[in-house]
C-alpha cells in the first residue's frame, strides 16, 4: 500500500480475473480488511491495476508499508462474521467469489429483502440505500427483451433469440462472453437456409450479432452489466456486401406483368400488388399495412406505414385508386380498419403471397429465379426512373426517406406531395389532380 491508500497486485488481479473496473465492496471487520467481486460493489479496479482503499479502512492502525496477504478464498464460516481469531492486523484478503455463489446470496438478499448496501456502513457512518442486483439468467431475462423490442424487431430477430435461450438459458445474462456471440454466429451461418437471395449465410451472421446487442443494449440500461464490458459490442459485424439489386428494363417489367396476368390462381390480386408497387416505390411492409381509411380515391393517394415508423401520403393514379377501392368492396373490406388487399375467401393479404408470386415468376421466367428479383427491385426501378427525370430531392421524397444523413445539402433538398404527384404522373403517363404540370405519356413505366 503506497502513501495514498492505494493497493498495487496487478499479478494477483489479472489471475483472478479482475481487470479495470471490476466492481468490488471492502469492508473492514476486526482489523481484517476483505476485498470481494459483487456486481453491486462500491468501489472499482482502478486503470492501472490499483485498489484505492477508503477513508474507513485507511483510518485504521495501517502504515504505508503494511505487509499484504492474498487468498484465492474465504471459508465459509468467516463470511458469516466467524473471523479467524489473531489475525494480525494491516492484512489484505482478496476473495474471488463464486459467481453461481454469488447469484444464489443476491436471490437469497432479495428474498429478505436486503441489499448488499444495507450489510454494511458508508464512511460517514450512515447507510447507502442501494438496491440489490439479482442477475437474472438469459432464459429469464429474454421475454423481458422481446416485450420491450418491436414487432419488427421480434420478427427479425425472434429466431435468433430462441436459439440463444437454448444456447445460454440457464447461464446468467452477465457470463455471456464475445466468444460465445462469435460461436453462435458460426453455427448460424453454417446451418442457414438457401434461399433465393442467400449470400452463404451471410445475413444470418449479421443477424445473430444484431440480435445479440439488442439484448445486451437492454442489459445495459436496465443496470445488469456495465456499458465498458457488453459482450455484444466487442464482436464486429461482417461488412455488408454491395447489393445486387438494379433498376429493371421496360422489357423486364413488361415480361413479370404479362406472367404475374396470365397464371396463378388470383391474377386480379397480383396484378394490383405489382402496379401498386410500382407506382408509389413502397416496400412490402407498407403495402401489407394498408387499410380501407388509407385509400383516398378522390385525390389519388394511399397512406403508407412503413419501417422506423413513417408515415406519408403517396400519389397513385386515379385508375389504380379506383381498382383497389373496388377490390376492397367486392372482398369483404367494410370498416375503415380492414385491410385493402384481401385474398378472394376475404381474408387480409400476407407476406407468403409475394413468396407465392415471386416463386411462380421464377418457374416462368428462370432470369427472375437466377437474379434473386423479388418485390424490393420495383422500388428499385422506380425510384432510379424518378431521380434520373426529376432529380434527387424528388426522388428522396418519393421513397419516404426521412433520414438526415449525408452532406449539409440534403437539409435543404426538400420535395412535396405536388412535386411527388408530378413525377407519377410523368411516370404514368396519366393526369393526377395534385400534379402541378401536365406530362404527355412518352418515357413512362
Amino acid at each position: 500500500m503506497d502513501a495514498s491508500g492505494r493497493v498495487s497486485a496487478r499479478g494477483l488481479l489479472r489471475s483472478l480475473g479482475w481487470g479495470p473496473g471490476h466492481r468490488v465492496d471492502i469492508a473492514v471487520t476486526e482489523g481484517v480488511l476483505v476485498v470481494g467481486s459483487t456486481l453491486a460493489g462500491l468501489h472499482a479496479v482502478g486503470d492501472r491495476g490499483e485498489l484505492g482503499l477508503p477513508a474507513a479502512a485507511r483510518r485504521c492502525s495501517w502504515s504505508p508499508r503494511s505487509p499484504t496477504t492474498s487468498c484465492s478464498s474465504i471459508p465459509p464460516t468467516w463470511s458469516r462474521g466467524c473471523w479467524p481469531t489473531g489475525t494480525p492486523p494491516g492484512r489484505v484478503i482478496v476473495m474471488a467469489a463464486d459467481p453461481a455463489r454469488v447469484a444464489l446470496a443476491h436471490q437469497v438478499l432479495a428474498q429478505l429483502g436486503v441489499c448488499l448496501a444495507d450489510l454494511h456502513a458508508t464512511e460517514d457512518g450512515g447507510t447507502a440505500a442501494r438496491p440489490a442486483v439479482v442477475m437474472p439468467t438469459v432464459a429469464d431475462y429474454l421475454p423481458q427483451v422481446i416485450a420491450a423490442a418491436g414487432p419488427g424487431a421480434a420478427h427479425t430477430y425472434g429466431s435468433y433469440w430462441t436459439r440463444m435461450q437454448a444456447a445460454w438459458g440457464e447461464r446468467p445474462v452477465d457470463s455471456i462472453s464475445a466468444s460465445d456471440i462469435e460461436a453462435l454466429q458460426r453455427q448460424a451461418i453454417t446451418v442457414a437456409r438457401e434461399r433465393r437471395t442467400s449470400c452463404g449465410g451471410r445475413h444470418a451472421g449479421e443477424h445473430v450479432i444484431a440480435a445479440a446487442r439488442a439484448v445486451f443494449n437492454r442489459a445495459v440500461a436496465d443496470g445488469l452489466i456495465d456499458a465498458a464490458v457488453n459482450p455484444a459490442r466487442r464482436v464486429p459485424k461482417p461488412r455488408r456486401l454491395p447489393s445486387t439489386r438494379r433498376a429493371l428494363t421496360p422489357d423486364e417489367l413488361d415480361a413479370i406483368n404479362v406472367a404475374a396476368r396470365s397464371s396463378g390462381n388470383d391474377v386480379v390480386l397480383d396484378a394490383l400488388i405489382l402496379r401498386l408497387h410500382t407506382e408509389t416505390a413502397c416496400r412490402r411492409g407498407g403495402a401489407l399495412g394498408l387499410r380501407l381509411m388509407d385509400l383516398d380515391v378522390d385525390r389519388g393517394l394511399v397512406r403508407l406505414r412503413e419501417k422506423g415508423g413513417t408515415l406519408r401520403w403517396q400519389p397513385v393514379t386515379l385508375h389504380l385508386a379506383a381498382r383497389l377501392a373496388e377490390h376492397a368492396e367486392v372482398r369483404g373490406a367494410v370498416l375503415p380498419t380492414d385491410a385493402l388487399l384481401r385474398y378472394r375467401d376475404g381474408h387480409a393479404l400476407t407476406s407468403r403471397r409475394y413468396d407465392h408470386l415471386w416463386r411462380r415468376l421464377g418457374q416462368r421466367l428462370p432470369w427472375v429465379a437466377a437474379q434473386g428479383i423479388s418485390a424490393h427491385w420495383l422500388r428499385h426501378t422506380t425510384l432510379t426512373w424518378v431521380e434520373r427525370h426529376f432529380g434527387y430531392g424528388i426522388a428522396r421524397a418519393y421513397a419516404g426517406h426521412t433520414d438526415t444523413t449525408g452532406a449539409a445539402t440534403t437539409t435543404y433538398i426538400k420535395a412535396d406531395l405536388q412535386a411527388v404527384a408530378t413525377a407519377l404522373a410523368a411516370l404514368t403517363g396519366q393526369p393526377h389532380p395534385l400534379a402541378t404540370l401536365p406530362h404527355a405519356s412518352g418515357d413512362t413505366l
